[in-house]
C-alpha cells in the first residue's frame, strides 16, 4: 500500500467520524418556531414511524454526549429492568418516533423536556405521567405545579445515576429555586429547620399533588402539623378554638420573626380575639410594664394555650 492510498483512507475515515457532528450542526429545529414544532410533533405521533434499531440509531450522533450517556448509569437506562424505557421503545419512549430526525439537514424534531423546551409543560408532563401514574401523582390533575405548567424535567433529572431531588440533602435547594418566599422565611428567627436538612419539604408536602389545601400530605393543616406535634392533637377538656381550627391561625409553619413562628407578636396576636372586655384590651395598667409585655406576654398566666385537661383548666391557665 502506497501512501498516497494510505492517505485517502485515513481522510474518509475521519470524515466519517466528523459527518454526526456535522449533521448536528446542520439547520438546528430549535429555530423553528414552537407552535410548528408542536404540530410536527403531533403529527409525528399520529404517523408512528419508530426507529428499527431504537438506542442505536440515536447513538449514532448522540454518544459522544456525556450527558446522554450518563442515562444508562440510572433507572430510565437499565437494560435489564422491565419497567424501564431501556426494555420498550428506548430513547423514543420519551423523545417520540424518530421519523426523519436522523436525515441530513432534517428539521424534524424530537421532544425535548424542561423550561426551555418548545414542547407545552402539559405535552411533556403526560410523556412522564405514562408510567408514573402510581397513587402518589394521582391527583397531579390541577394542582399547583400543573396550574403553573411547571414541567417535571423542571425538578427531576432522568440522564444522571440519581436524581438529585431525591436525595434529601439537595431537596429544600430545589424546591426554594421557585419558591422564594417560604426560602426567606426558612432564614428567620424561628423556623422549621429545613435549612439544616432535618426537615425537608416533602416531609409536610405532595409536589405532585394531593387532596389537601397546599398539596399537603394529611387532609388538613393540622393533621399535617400532629403528625409531629402530637402532643397538641387533643381532644382536651378545655380547646381554644383557634387551634382546633387551624394552626396557621397563630403559626407561619415556614417561619417568622417572632418566637414559635407565631405570626404576630403577643399580645397583638392575641387581641385580634380577645379585645373586647377586660385587661385583654390593655396592654398597659396605669403606664407602667407588667404581665403583658414580660417574657410570653399572655402566656404568663395562659401556658396551656393549645388546650388545658386540668378540671380548672378553662382559662387555659393550667
Amino acid at each position: 500500500m502506497n501512501m498516497e492510498s494510505s492517505m485517502t483512507r485515513w481522510l474518509i475515515a475521519i470524515g466519517l467520524l466528523l459527518l454526526p457532528s456535522l449533521h448536528l450542526q446542520a439547520t438546528p429545529w430549535q429555530d423553528v418556531p414552537a407552535a410548528e414544532v408542536e404540530a410536527q410533533l403531533d403529527k409525528k405521533f399520529a404517523d408512528g414511524k419508530y426507529s428499527p434499531k431504537g438506542a442505536d440509531t440515536c447513538l449514532t450522533c448522540h454518544r459522544k454526549s456525556a450527558t446522554v450517556m450518563a442515562m444508562f448509569d440510572g433507572a430510565h437506562g437499565n437494560l435489564d429492568n422491565p419497567k424501564s424505557p431501556m426494555a420498550d421503545l428506548q430513547c423514543e419512549a420519551c423523545h417520540g418516533p424518530l421519523g426523519t430526525h436522523n436525515k441530513k439537514n432534517s428539521k424534524d424534531p424530537m421532544i425535548t423536556f424542561g423550561l426551555n423546551s418548545p414542547v407545552p409543560a402539559e405535552k411533556q408532563n403526560s410523556i412522564c405521567l405514562s408510567c408514573h401514574n402510581d397513587e402518589e401523582r394521582m391527583a397531579w390533575q390541577g394542582n399547583h405545579h400543573d396550574n403553573a405548567d411547571v414541567p417535571c424535567a423542571s425538578c427531576h433529572q432522568i440522564h444522571v445515576a440519581n436524581d438529585p431531588i431525591r436525595d434529601k440533602s439537595q431537596e429544600v435547594a430545589i424546591c426554594t429555586q421557585c419558591h422564594t418566599e417560604q426560602r426567606a422565611q426558612l432564614h428567620q428567627r424561628s423556623a422549621h429547620p429545613l435549612k439544616n436538612n432535618q426537615m425537608v419539604c416533602s416531609d409536610c408536602h405532595n409536589a405532585h399533588g394531593s387532596l389537601a389545601d397546599s398539596s399537603l400530605k394529611q387532609m388538613s393543616v393540622n393533621d399535617n402539623c400532629y403528625s409531629c406535634h402530637a402532643e397538641k392533637r387533643g381532644p382536651m377538656l378545655w380547646e381554644h378554638a383557634p387551634v382546633t381550627d387551624n394552626c396557621v391561625n397563630c403559626h407561619n409553619p415556614h417561619g417568622s420573626v417572632n418566637e414559635a413562628m407565631l405570626t404576630i407578636k403577643a399580645p397583638q396576636l392575641c387581641q385580634q380575639c380577645h379585645a373586647s372586655v377586660g385587661h385583654t384590651g390593655n396592654a398597659y395598667f396605669n403606664g407602667q410594664p407588667n404581665a403583658f409585655t414580660a417574657g410570653q406576654s399572655c402566656m404568663n398566666c395562659h401556658g396551656q394555650i393549645h388546650g388545658s385537661n386540668h378540671p380548672s383548666g378553662n382559662l387555659l391557665q393550667r
